[in-house]
Formats: C-alpha cells, sequence, structure tokens
C-alpha cells in the first residue's frame, strides 16, 4: 500500500487558505474531562481467527502502524469480515466508527458489535425519521410541500447516546448509515452546555431547574418520559436523553446536593448510587442566549439585503412570502430558543462562513479514530450523491423566497470535505470500487477462504436461444430440478415488467414463484424472504435486490437471464454479487445466459474462479471436504464467519428489527428452537404440528394456540400464492386473514379496507 501519509486530520485548522484555496477541516479543541475515560476494548467470543482472517488482520494492523491513510478489505460472502474488524479494533485500541449503506445492515452490524464487545459502548448512529418529506418547493406547478416528519424516539436516543459516548469514553464503536454526513449541532456548543453535578456541590433545586431548561429539558411533573424532569420538594428526577430504561434523582438538604441515584422509572427501583455525572443537552441543536441574539442580528442583515434585491427584481411575492416567514422564525427563536427549521439557519447559529461544511458526526470523533466502511462499493457512492440533490431542492427554495440563500449550508458533506475530513479508513468489499483501490494503488488485504470450506459456485454461461428453446424454457428447467432437491432459485432480469411478465409465465408452467422489486416495500420484502425460505414457493423473481447484504442459505440455484447486455445491472460488481448468493449452498450454481461475453462477464467469471481455486486449495491442504457437512448448513449459518450479512429468520422476520440485529436464532415459535433451514413447506407445517402437540401435552395451551394459527397461515398462504403469484404481499396478507376469521367463524372485516385479494394483472390489448 502507499507509504507516503496525507495530510492528517489531526494538523488540520479551521480556516479556508487563500493562498491555495484548499478547505481544511475544523477539528475542535478536546480538553474536556472524559468521567469514564480509560477503558479498553474486550473482544468476547470463543472463535480464534481462522482461514485467511489471520493474514487480513496482520496486514491491516500493519497499515495502521504505517500510519496509511487507506487501506481495502476484500472478503467474500461468509468469510468473517465483521469478526476481521472486531479483531482489529480490540488490537488497534481506537475508537471506531462503521459506515453502512443502509439501516438496516447498519442494525445488523450493530448487533454483531455488541455482542462482540458487551462491556464496551456500542451505539448506533442513523437517521432518526420513520417518515421524512423534505421542504420543496415545485415552481412549474406552483406547488409547495411543506416539511413533514415523523422521528423515532427510541433512535433519536441512541443518536444522543452514541455522540454522549464519543465525547466521554475512549472505548466507542459507532455504527452509522450514510446520513452520519449531514449537519447536527456543533460540538463546540454542546459540550460547552452540559454542566457536571457532584455530591455535596453547593447548589440548590431552582439552580438545577434553570439549568435544566437551558439544555431544553421540559418539566412535566404528571407524564415522566425521556427529556423530562419533575420536581418532588427537594428531589429533582431525571429523564436523561441518552438513557432507555434508567433515570436519576437528585435529593438536596439544603442548599447542598446531598444524594445522586440511578433508578427504575417504570418501578422506582434503585439501581446505583453515583458520585457524579455530567448532564447532555436534550437536543443536539441547543444554543446558547448570546449565540441566538448574535445570529438574529445577522439574519436580519441578510434578510434586510435580500428583501431590497428582490424588491429591485420586481418580484415582490417571493419579498412578501420571505419577509413573512423569517420574521415569525426570529420571534420563535427568540421567545423559545427554537423554530420550525432552525436548521436551515445552522450557518449562524454555528459561526461557520458561507459555504463551509455544517457540523457532523465526524466533527465529533477523536483524531486517532478508525473509519470501517461496510459494502464501500456502494456506501462511497452514495456519499457522493447526497449533496447534489440537496443544493438543488434547497437554491429553488431560496430563488422563490421561501428560505434565505444561508440555508444551502445546512447540507450534507460534500465528497471532497468528506474524504478531507476522515481520518485513517479501512474499505471492506467484496468487490471494492475503482476510488477505494485507486487510493491503495491497487493494493488491499485479501479473506476469500471460508474457515467453513464452502467455495464459491460454479458458474455456467448459456446462450439466450439454442435449439429452438429460449433462456426462459432452459431457466423453467433448471428451477424445476432444482425444486424436486427442495432447493430455492433466485433468477435475475433487467426491468419491472419483465420480472411481472417471467412471473406470471412460469407460474401458468406450473412454478411457484413471485416476484420482488423497489416497488414493494420493506416490510413486504421481509415477508416475501421469509416465505421463500419455508417452501411456499420456489423461485424469486428480482431485479437489483438479490445482491449483497441479503443472504438464503436453501438457495440452489442463481439464474442471470441477458447476462450479455452491458450496463449497471450487469456490471462486473453487479455480477459478482449476485454469484454470490448461491455461495452458502454446497449444491450452488449460476448460470448466466448470453449470446456472447462481455468484458464484464468476462473479469466476473475469472474472479470467481480465482476464489474457487483458493479455496479448493485451502480445503485440500487443510482435509476439508465441505460435502460432508451438508446436512449441518444450519451449524455454518451460526457461526462467527457467516455474521457479516442479513439472514432473515422466517419464524420470526421481523426479529432483526426488534433487536437492532442482535440473536439471529427464531423467538417467533419457540424460544430454544435451533437455526433454521428451510427445506420444504410441507416439512414445516409438519415439524410446527409436532411441536403442536408436544405443547398441548405439556397443558401449554396459548402456544399451541399459537402454532395452530401458524400452521393455518401457511396453508392459506401457500394456496393464495399457487393462485396468483403477482398477488401483493399485502393482499396475501389480508386475504389469509380474511380466510383465517371465516373458518373462526368471526365476522368479515370492517368495510372500507382494500380488497383482500388483487388478482391476476390484466394484459394490454
Amino acid at each position: 500500500m502507499p507509504r507516503s501519509r496525507p495530510t492528517g486530520v489531526a494538523e488540520a485548522s479551521a480556516i479556508f487558505d487563500a493562498t491555495t484555496a484548499i478547505w481544511t477541516p475544523h477539528r475542535p479543541e478536546r480538553a474536556w474531562e472524559k468521567l469514564e475515560g480509560g477503558r479498553a476494548f474486550k473482544l468476547v467470543s470463543e472463535y480464534e481467527p481462522a482461514g485467511d482472517q489471520p493474514t487480513a488482520i496482520a496486514d491491516l494492523m500493519a497499515g495502521l502502524e504505517g500510519r496509511e491513510q487507506d487501506q481495502v478489505l476484500l472478503g467474500v460472502t461468509g468469510s468473517g469480515k465483521t469478526f476481521t474488524m472486531a479483531q482489529v479494533i480490540e488490537r488497534a485500541q481506537r475508537p471506531a466508527l462503521i459506515l453502512a449503506p443502509n439501516k438496516t445492515l447498519a442494525a445488523q452490524l450493530y448487533g454483531e458489535f455488541r455482542q462482540f464487545f458487551p462491556e464496551n459502548a456500542v451505539e448506533y448512529f442513523v437517521s432518526y425519521y420513520d417518515y421524512y418529506q423534505p421542504e420543496a418547493y415545485v415552481p412549474r406547478t406552483d406547488t409547495y410541500i411543506e416539511k413533514e416528519s415523523n422521528i423515532n424516539e427510541q433512535i433519536d436516543r441512541m443518536r444522543h447516546a452514541a455522540t454522549r459516548a464519543i465525547l466521554e469514553r475512549d472505548d466507542v464503536i459507532i455504527v452509522a448509515s450514510v446520513s452520519c454526513i449531514y449537519g447536527i449541532g456543533s460540538v463546540e456548543t454542546y459540550t460547552s452546555m452540559t454542566f457536571t453535578v457532584k455530591i455535596g456541590e453547593a447548589m440548590d433545586t431552582q439552580d438545577l431547574i434553570r439549568n435544566l431548561v437551558a439544555l431544553h429539558y421540559k418539566r412535566n411533573d404528571a407524564t415522566f418520559a425521556r427529556g423530562m424532569f419533575r420536581v418532588r420538594g427537594d428531589t429533582v428526577e431525571l429523564w436523561p436523553a441518552h438513557l432507555e430504561d434508567r433515570a436519576w434523582r437528585f435529593s438536596f438538604f439544603g442548599d447542598e446536593l446531598e444524594s445522586i441515584t440511578e433508578f427504575d422509572p417504570l418501578t422506582g427501583r434503585k439501581v446505583s448510587e453515583m458520585e457524579a455525572i455530567k448532564i447532555y443537552s436534550n437536543s443536539h441543536y441547543v444554543t446558547p442566549r448570546m449565540t441566538l441574539n448574535q445570529a438574529v442580528d445577522q439574519i436580519k442583515e441578510e434578510l434586510k439585503a435580500r428583501l431590497a434585491q428582490f424588491r429591485e427584481e420586481g418580484k415582490l411575492l417571493e419579498a412578501q412570502r420571505l419577509e413573512q416567514r423569517c420574521g415569525f422564525d426570529m420571534e420563535m427563536m427568540l421567545a423559545t430558543g427554537s423554530c420550525a427549521g432552525i436548521e436551515n439557519y445552522s450557518r449562524y447559529l454555528t459561526g461557520r462562513r458561507p459555504g463551509e461544511p455544517p457540523p457532523t458526526l465526524f466533527e465529533y470523533i477523536p483524531d486517532n479514530a478508525l473509519v470501517f466502511v461496510d459494502e464501500s462499493h456502494v456506501t462511497i457512492p452514495q456519499i457522493g450523491g447526497m449533496f447534489r440533490g440537496d443544493f438543488n431542492r434547497k437554491k429553488t427554495l431560496s430563488d422563490y423566497g421561501f428560505r434565505l440563500p444561508s440555508c444551502m449550508d445546512n447540507r450534507p458533506l460534500k465528497f471532497e470535505e468528506w474524504d478531507a475530513m476522515r481520518p485513517q479508513t479501512i474499505s471492506v468489499s467484496a468487490t471494492p470500487g475503482n476510488w477505494e483501490m485507486q487510493r491503495t494503488g491497487g493494493v488491499f488485504a485479501e479473506q476469500v477462504i471460508r474457515p467453513t470450506g464452502l467455495i464459491d459456485p460454479p458458474v455456467e454461461v448459456r446462450p439466450v436461444q439454442a435449439h429452438g428453446h429460449s433462456q426462459v424454457d432452459d431457466v423453467i428447467a433448471e428451477v424445476k430440478e432444482k425444486a424436486k432437491q427442495n432447493y430455492r432459485s433466485l433468477v435475475t432480469v433487467l426491468t419491472k415488467r419483465m420480472a411481472e411478465d417471467l412471473t406470471e409465465y412460469m407460474h401458468e408452467q406450473g412454478v411457484r414463484v413471485r416476484y420482488m422489486h423497489s416497488d414493494i416495500d420493506t416490510v413486504e420484502r421481509i415477508e416475501i424472504i421469509r416465505d421463500l425460505r419455508l417452501g411456499a414457493f420456489d423461485v424469486l423473481v428480482g431485479i437489483n435486490l438479490l445482491r449483497e447484504g441479503l443472504d438464503i442459505p436453501e438457495c440452489g440455484l442463481v439464474a442471470i437471464l441477458d447476462a450479455d447486455k452491458e450496463g449497471f445491472l450487469r456490471s462486473e460488481t453487479s455480477l459478482v454479487q449476485t454469484i454470490g448468493r448461491a455461495a452458502r449452498n454446497i449444491d450452488g450454481k449460476v448460470i448466466l445466459y448470453a449470446d456472447r461475453i462481455t468484458g464484464s462477464m468476462e473479469r466476473a467469471m475469472a474472479e470467481t474462479q480465482r476464489r474457487r481455486e483458493k479455496q479448493h486449495a485451502f480445503n485440500l491442504a487443510n482435509n476439508i471436504t465441505p460435502q460432508s457437512i451438508k446436512s449441518q448448513i444450519k451449524d455454518i449459518l451460526d457461526s462467527v464467519y457467516e455474521k457479516d450479512s442479513l439472514t432473515i429468520d422466517p419464524r420470526d422476520p421481523m426479529a432483526w428489527k426488534r433487536g437492532a440485529g442482535g440473536d439471529k436464532r427464531g423467538r417467533g415459535v419457540r424460544e430454544d428452537s435451533a437455526p433454521f433451514l428451510g427445506h420444504n413447506i410441507k416439512t414445516v407445517i409438519a415439524d410446527l404440528e409436532k411441536q403442536m402437540r408436544e405443547a398441548a401435552a405439556d397443558l401449554e395451551f396459548e402456544t399451541a394456540a399459537r402454532l395452530r394459527d401458524e400452521i393455518k397461515r401457511l396453508q392459506e398462504t401457500e394456496l393464495l400464492i399457487a393462485d396468483d403469484p403477482l398477488a401483493r404481499q399485502a393482499d396475501v396478507s389480508a386475504g389469509v386473514e380474511a380466510k383465517m376469521r371465516e373458518s373462526a367463524g368471526k365476522a368479515p372485516a370492517p368495510a372500507g379496507r382494500k380488497n383482500a385479494y388483487r388478482g391476476r394483472r390484466k394484459r394490454g390489448p
């Protein structure tokens, strides 16, 4: 790897250098006292590095010690990339920020790292919006769209916990999505608005109440919730912004703080006594009164100049609109300390110059932190694309008088700014992108050996048309053969229409099939994957969703139609990622349908063959026979080496969401059930019936009733899917519910609901 060290973040000062016109990132002084500092990372695992892991860990550690800014870990699916990252963090003893391409994979990584580091601070930092409609204006139709959002309180708490941990502790791992490049409050303001409370300190209840109100905590003596406090005589109880099921009780004796107690706010049970605590703000956007007054004066100056410009140009409507909006916002800020859309004035509230980026999470992390970019071939392009879309929307709002031009400084980081701000970085992917490889000069640490012995699937190329048969006829024959072996098949096409048409045709040929594309929301996708694993159908047709991060161990065939159509969906990266979906199964294979071998196909097949040869050589050298563990795939799936991706448990498909990616073992049917491997739905139903009878014999009638309902649901789902594979998952669920209500003798669902069953899509004339 390149040995020269680029300009580090630690030396950067908060200026724009006028002579070189190169922006250098702002790095605040970290002079505050850490009440919980000095703890070391401790990795807890029964496994030791195996396969390629020891070599990869040694290479990455050598790069960190050599002060290399960029490294790449090329690791195939199932090789234990997450375990390798955990080993590097423990050996380096440095805080880490792990970037994931979406919330789902971030939740999975968060759960895995919490298992690896139970004694350390593992935090989760993603966008806290369950629903977000940004403010926008469409000039062509004169349509103004007001900002509308729904904040997830649990994720908001976890964001506060993350920023507090990175400022108070040294042993911190933050798992974040790309939304961490969006602005939050200034770290200087956030830390300056904290205060420390110690036993024996001269303070009365009124002093504490004033300080809490300044930090945006709300007093509510009737309802106690996160971000609130209540007063009971000489006792003040506070529920901090970062705690989920703990609160603090401050007891005073006269003008002296007598005790600090941590307790359970639900039961009131005391948990522990504390000597001193530091209280952080209830909002990342907290602002001192003096700064707020200065910001309002600066907003008035910009408003005055902008109104003069609008009136000079004859834009009286825009001038009136802007004056009314900004006047109301300034009144609210002076009266309450905040206003709707206060983030649009972040330039003045944080003291930044025009054009400078807003404060982000990257200003909170220390100079010696590590950054791991998971699935870097997806994550890094996302970082580059965030700024452009945001800028165009804000510019339209500014041009038509809905916002001041300074609102454009409330934005995500540009790619160049992120590149300058990040500490030492390790990009992790099975298919690293061009940017990562260029930064390392083409050098990477490789991890392609699976300690379990599984090797990448063989790849076969077949013509689109041959001997009077098309690729569709051939793939139908293949998926029927795999279905006889109780395996599932994944088929990828190029368009949504092709996916729907192929699904309908395969259904007419007697194949149990469903499709999945971008019109289907996340929850429905999870349910479809669950039904596929259960064996409710044998084939899933998709476009680009069957790639990184989601693995189906029952998949015995991946068929890529029209593989020679060069483009994003048939690029080298896409092909390698899609081929990897069959790598979990010993009998897995991949078929590419093409009339010619394109450059992308050739490179993807060559890379897959290179990995197969290396894996096969390792198996021979270590006397590992993958076929001998065919019946124990379920054990492989539960090993640490497989914990680098999301596997949906069919018995409890939303467990990853409730537990933020924690234990993968099924909890929906039986608490002590083994890791799931689906074979066919009849086998699953027979197993559930056996469990139901056992539960009834043990007088556990509630468990038996739940299992009975699950058996009925599976049977009805299989019937409805067999009748119409194009039905949306929501319609299938509604149909199943209606059938179960009917069989239970209950009244039908209330009128006004959507049809329980959609029916087959009509073809055009």
